[in-house]
């Protein structure tokens, strides 16, 4: 298995798909680096630009924002950039390396993985990223299914800070944690008592396991 030097830190912690400010401070209150806004009209957890506001303004100190999209109208997502004024872009469709780098913020790119993909070149074509988000490939889904992906098909050397996500809960982070060794960890689905509504016990059982996983690799 394929282990990762890509921090010496406990790796970073985004929560992803919150749609109400209330959960939004609870999630950064239980120890979130980071929280994602989705833009996505398709998802369930797709929240307007006002409720992205609301969401952003509710946090405190030091937490990060992330808005996500998926092949996005640029107009749509330069008011999305303009009004709610998130600290880092998360690219999830098909999207171009000059697509995500207009819009004048620090961005990070979503990669499906599946058997025979080259990570590899890649992340070659999207060196611009901050990062890459690795997620489960499934057929016809852009993301949040909930699904793990064969952590194994991860290369050693690609150059740039992996967000390990898809299918991670509270029962399999640490593991991940350890094996993989990834920059941070993204998790929406596994922290939710029905698609779309958080928990926030299920977030705190979380944030525990991958500081956990880290206390024992460290």
């Amino acid at each position: 298995m394929v282990n990762l030097p890509m921090s010496d830190m406990t790796p970073r912690i985004k929560i992803c798909g919150l749609t109400d400010p209330e959960m939004a401070s609870c999630a950064a209150h239980a120890g979130a680096d980071a929280i994602g806004l989705v833009s996505y009209a398709p998802s369930p957890r797709h929240v307007s630009i006002a409720q992205a506001r609301a969401i952003a303004d509710a946090l405190p100190p030091f937490v990060s924002v992330v808005a996500l999209f998926v092949d996005a109208d640029v107009q749509h997502v330069h008011e999305f950039v303009q009004y709610v004024q998130p600290d880092l872009l998360q690219f999830h469709g098909n999207e171009s390396a000059d697509y995500c780098r207009q819009f004048g913020r620090p961005w990070i790119k979503a990669v499906r993985v599946q058997a025979g993909l080259n990570l590899l070149q890649y992340a070659s074509d999207y060196a611009g990223a901050r990062g890459l988000l690795l997620d489960a490939w499934v057929d016809g889904h852009a993301g949040g299914t909930g699904k793990t992906f064969d952590w194994s098909l991860i290369p050693s050397g690609i150059d740039m800070p992996l967000i390990l996500s898809g299918g991670l809960d509270a029962s399999n982070v640490a593991e991940a944690v350890r094996r993989v060794n990834p920059w941070a960890v993204d998790v929406s689905s596994g922290v939710e008592r029905s698609k779309g509504v958080k928990d926030a016990g299920k977030i705190t059982e979380f944030i525990i396991g991958v500081k956990h996983a880290f206390d024992e690799i460290s």
